[in-house]
């Protein structure tokens, strides 16, 4: 019974089912129909088409490549721990971070030119784009006026409010929240010496960074949490509703999550494991952010190009279901298993940071040791002491749960506070 349910567990973390499907055409797998569509689409394309260019001819082939990997995906690969909008987008998203792991691990063998080579065979315009052309921060930063705080309050001032929402309706945890928010400014500063724009003003960062852009995105993301955690999770079928009006609004609600379950990342009585599990987080959130502004430093590439914002639009989807993932790994003591989406990104993670390592050697050159240490020292124990005050704080004040709630698409969990109680004794 003991191992049935640890597979259980695990089953449904990785292949969680559909419940009441009222639109059963929509779940049917239509193997063969795929099949047929396929198989004619590409003798069209690759008969028909011209193919006189070679360049051409690559993407094509590219793109053709890709297609097939999304439709192995949706045939054969894990739901995932999300059922909304669709089983079959996490199966797409589950193939491309496939993809571009496998791509990463090609690219970790290629040299420096090569990389570089290919990049400029996607998009020629880079061949003139110097990264010292970078727009700077930390410049005249005694010169405070309010035409200079509105300059700053530009487009990525906005993307840092949108991370925050989107980080905090995964997290959903105040604390490490703010500790990750408040640790990214300290990284910042300790690795400036080699990533010109992290060179911010004092009032760019602790108060346009981290009270306004982050904090706000936190508090609307959390306010989010809360608002979708009073919901009532009935869900009639499309076919039980009579009025248009109510079929387009159950339609667009296909869109948000199926139920939801409260958790908490900190339990007053879980065990060391499970603390340096939440440590072991926060620190490689910091090193999947860093990467970002690693890789387009040093393979030069704007912050708005495609691949740079197509990269996080990207894992910023990933990442989704990884910690949905993670948190049932290290909670839930009859997961013994780590999910394969999490999985699947932890590869990312390590291959983006070798790459960097390997062909960033004349940038890592000038790395001030004084200052990595440091910066790792800060980490870990910034990361330590703040996630143990949280945890005493849980122990002082005895709560039963924290008002944190995480999205869950499994919609028939009726044990889950006994799971969360067991928890206690989870040991990895």
């Amino acid at each position: 019974m003991v191992v049935q349910k640890k597979e259980s567990v695990f089953n449904t973390l990785n292949e969680c089912e559909v419940e009441d499907i009222t639109l059963e055409f929509f779940y049917k797998p239509h193997t063969i129909t795929l099949l047929i569509l396929s198989i004619i689409g590409v003798i069209l394309m690759s008969f028909i088409r011209d193919d006189k260019s070679i360049d051409s001819n690559i993407c094509a082939g590219i793109w053709c490549v890709i297609f097939f990997l999304i439709l192995v995906s949706l045939l054969a690969f894990p739901n995932g721990p999300f059922v909304r909008p669709h089983p079959a987008v996490w199966r797409m998203v589950f193939g491309l971070s496939v993809l571009y792991s496998l791509t990463l691990l090609f690219l970790l063998f290629q040299k420096y030119e090569t990389i570089k080579g290919m990049i400029l065979w996607l998009d020629p315009n880079l061949k003139d784009f110097r990264i010292d052309m970078d727009k700077e921060y930390g410049v005249n930063c005694s010169d405070i006026s309010v035409e200079k705080f509105w300059a700053h309050l530009d487009v990525f001032a906005a993307g840092h409010f949108f991370g925050w929402v989107s980080k905090a309706i995964l997290v959903r945890h105040y604390g490490i929240l703010w500790s990750m928010s408040m640790m990214w400014e300290f990284t910042e500063v300790m690795f400036s010496h080699l990533l010109p724009n992290f060179k911010e003003c004092w009032w760019d960062a602790w108060i346009l960074d981290v009270l306004l852009c982050n904090g706000f995105g936190i508090w609307v993301g959390m306010k989010i949490c809360k608002m979708l955690e009073m919901r009532d999770y009935n869900w009639p079928g499309i076919k039980d509703i009579d009025t248009t009006k109510g079929k387009i609004k159950r339609a667009a609600l296909q869109f948000t999550p199926a139920s939801w379950t409260p958790v908490r990342w900190l339990d007053p009585n879980s065990s060391y494991m499970r603390f340096f599990s939440v440590c072991q987080m926060v620190i490689m959130w910091q090193v999947s952010e860093l990467n970002t502004f690693f890789l387009k430093h040093i393979f030069e590439m704007p912050p708005s190009h495609p691949l740079v914002v197509g990269r996080l639009f990207f894992l910023s989807i990933v990442v989704a279901p990884s910690t949905r993932q993670y948190y049932t790994y290290v909670t839930d003591p009859n997961c013994k298993r780590l999910g394969t989406q999490c999985w699947v990104y932890a590869v990312i993670m390590v291959t983006e940071s070798l790459l960097c390592i390997k062909n960033g050697k004349e940038l890592f050159q000038q790395t001030e040791i004084f200052n990595i240490s440091v910066w790792l020292m800060i980490m870990l124990f910034f990361s330590v002491v703040s996630v143990l005050g949280f945890w005493q704080a849980d122990w002082l004040t005895g709560k039963k749960f924290d008002a944190d709630v995480v999205p869950n698409s499994i919609s028939n969990d009726s044990n889950v506070e006994e799971d969360y109680k067991t928890s206690k004794s989870k040991t990895l």
